[in-house]
């Protein structure tokens, strides 16, 4: 394996840590897997409802008349209490114990799930769609926290795989599942479907899952004069990461918003390394390990994050598709995961997590940038091979990363890497959202205008390309076009423009996963 230096958990600092009640070996059992089985399932909850209410915002618009220039906050209030929450479970895990915790977040999130669905106003809305994000985002930390603290050796393994796949189906699944919803029913059943399983889960997790004690004390004995500092600087971060690509990097708003970001999160980094009880532990960040895997982990939040947008929106914009027909189209990806999960697990114990990580890591890269090339025509089978190779890549990806991450630290110390090892994805995931608006925004008015010169010289392949007939288009300029061509065309090169913009952006977040290789040239020992 990679080489390591101590974890951060190992340093002489007075971090609280979780007081287990019972050794992983002691876990494995029916009660323990049905248990996990539960919290998994609360995850695959939290994911999929972050993908069904962003396929079905136009129905939450109309049922509550909001303005459209203030509807993407009904994701981004979700999403920012997320990113906060994600690096909290830590400390929640030390202060409540798992269960504790992970009930408190789940019945948090029922309850957030059901004011959502009451809501009659803009303003009653984001509220509830806050404390659901932050309910929602620590149960993810929380259940690869789980992983190992509860088993041990091939029962990890299987674990990570459970984990894995309702972590990497969520997406996949959710604008099916969102289109069958509104399709058939009215928006509010969006939020009302967590009501019957979050009851389920919480009454299992109560029965089932007893890891390790509260430290009621760990409330006070921590540095929170540093939750202030970490919710700006991780809110500010994400809302200069929804609004820069739009408004401009360089406008005044985003260089506020990044100016804020930088302030608190410096003040933050410094606290949390001088404090003798931090309220995250940033030493987990000397592990060698760890903080490759992260980087693995980030550079899978770019790829993942960025597939489950521009396909979907790619094929709302470009092949006018309704919710549950893209989601039938996703599931390609789904289906592949869930046929590959097995043999992922089989190969994660008997293979150099190098060379899985090279795989995984090889095979995604090469899924995304085969939608690069996509036309106006591109379809499910010309979609087809591209979801099938990632699908089966992520399950690669997923396994090593998260064992090499996690796999040196003390069972004590998981809950806190864990949570920085998942906010690490899902910061790789709002960057690469950021790249992709921006590429979009800029790329598209340039290939316009050079799809219009080209036309305008008689070229053919450029016709092609806008699906014009090409009869016309000799090598010749075509001299002026009348008012009523032009309004005919206008659409056609608006169309050929965006899908050449969408291919830059596959081209990116491949290139960035294929970049992610770099980091095996670390130099490293073999695992076995």
């Amino acid at each position: 394996m990679f080489s390591r230096r101590a974890a951060g958990c190992d340093a002489p600092a007075k971090t609280a840590t979780v007081t287990l009640i019972q050794t992983p070996q002691r876990a494995i059992g029916l009660k323990a897997w049905v248990g996990f089985t539960a919290m998994s399932i609360g995850m695959f909850m939290a994911i999929l409802d972050i993908q069904i209410v962003a396929s079905s915002l136009p129905e939450i618009q109309a049922g509550l008349g909001i303005a459209l220039n203030q509807l993407s906050w009904v994701q981004t209030a979700y999403l920012i209490a997320e990113v906060v929450a994600i690096p909290l479970t830590g400390w929640l895990t030390r202060v409540l114990s798992t269960r504790g915790a992970f009930l408190v977040s789940i019945c948090g999130f029922a309850v957030a799930s059901l004011a959502c669905a009451a809501s009659n106003s803009f303003w009653s809305l984001i509220p509830a769609r806050v404390l659901q994000g932050f309910c929602g985002g620590a149960l993810i930390p929380l259940v690869f926290s789980a992983i190992f603290l509860m088993f041990n050796g091939l029962g990890r393994n299987r674990a990570t795989l459970v984990a894995g796949l309702f972590a990497m189906l969520a997406p996949t699944l959710g604008p099916a599942v969102g289109g069958f919803i509104t399709d058939r029913f009215s928006w509010h059943w969006l939020f009302l479907i967590n009501l019957p399983p979050g009851i389920i889960v919480a009454v299992l997790v109560a029965w089932a899952v007893d890891i390790d004690r509260p430290a009621w004390r760990s409330f006070r004995s921590v540095d929170l004069f540093a939750l202030p500092l970490l919710a700006v600087f991780l809110g500010s971060l994400q809302l200069v990461l929804k609004e820069a690509p739009h408004r401009g990097w360089a406008s005044p708003e985003a260089l506020l918003l990044a100016g804020i970001c930088v302030l608190f999160g410096s003040s933050f980094i410094r606290r949390s390394l001088r404090h003798p009880a931090p309220l995250i532990d940033l030493r987990a960040f000397l592990d060698r390990n760890f903080a490759i895997g992260c980087c693995f982990s980030f550079a899978l939040g770019i790829g993942l994050y960025g597939a489950v947008y521009l396909l979907p929106v790619y094929l709302g914009l470009v092949r006018d598709y309704g919710p549950l027909a893209i989601g039938q189209i996703m599931m390609v990806t789904g289906a592949a995961q869930v046929l590959m999960a097995p043999v992922a697990t089989f190969l994660e114990r008997r293979v150099d997590v190098r060379l899985l990580l090279a795989a995984g890591y090889a095979l995604f890269a090469v899924g995304l940038i085969g939608n690069g090339f996509m036309t106006f025509e591109t379809d499910f089978w010309g979609l087809f091979w591209q979801q099938l190779v990632r699908g089966a890549a992520v399950m690669l990806c997923l396994l090593p990363s998260t064992a090499l991450a996690l796999s040196g630290f003390a069972s004590e110390c998981v809950p806190n890497a864990s949570g920085l090892f998942n906010l690490m994805r899902n910061l790789g995931g709002a960057i690469g959202l950021a790249l992709i608006d921006t590429m979009l925004e800029q790329r598209t008015p340039t290939h316009i205008a050079s799809l219009v010169a080209r036309l305008q010289a008689g070229d053919a392949a450029a016709a092609r390309l806008v699906g014009l007939p090409t009869e016309r288009f000799t090598g010749v300029p075509i001299g002026e076009v009348d008012e009523a061509t032009r309004a005919l065309v206008a659409p056609l090169v608006e169309r050929a423009g965006l899908v050449a913009a969408f291919n830059d952006a596959w081209l990116l977040i491949g290139g960035l996963v294929a970049c992610s290789l770099l980091l095996l040239l670390v130099r490293a020992r073999s695992r076995r």
